[in-house]
């Protein structure tokens, strides 16, 4: 769907990367209940939004599962939260093949999610100078 938009609240809206929700909640582009999972591709513009503000909001609202994507490091990194008691627990960090059992039962793979895409540039290298 094009532009999903979970509804927050009257003033608060996100439009994530992806949204995966129940059948029961497909008809819009604007979801006003909680999503089963929620995923954020960061960036370097984004990155403390998706950490702090994005995250704390999903968890006010209810998301079960809330997973930020990490495309920049040398091998893709993803960092998956799972809402217990209230408040969003982390459950993995990795770059390495791993299996989630909530929202639903997923093996993933963080550099399958990212195959294809441009890689940022690394940092700048200065070449040495010719000798003299």
């Amino acid at each position: 769907m094009p532009e999903p938009a979970v509804v927050l609240g009257p003033q608060t809206e996100f439009d994530p990367d992806l949204v995966v929700v129940r059948m029961d909640q497909i008809g819009g582009a604007k979801f006003t209940e909680p999503p089963l999972l929620v995923v954020e591709i960061r960036s370097p513009s984004t990155a403390l939004i998706d950490l702090n503000r994005k995250k704390a909001a999903y968890e006010r609202f209810g998301v079960p599962s809330y997973w930020i994507l990490n495309p920049d490091p040398p091998q893709p990194e993803l960092t998956v939260f799972e809402l217990r008691a209230g408040g969003y627990a982390p459950v993995a960090k990795t770059s390495q093949p791993f299996a989630v059992g909530r929202p639903f039962t997923v093996s993933i793979d963080p550099a399958d999610l990212t195959r294809g895409l441009p890689r940022s540039p690394g940092p700048a290298r200065l070449a040495p100078a010719p000798p003299g």
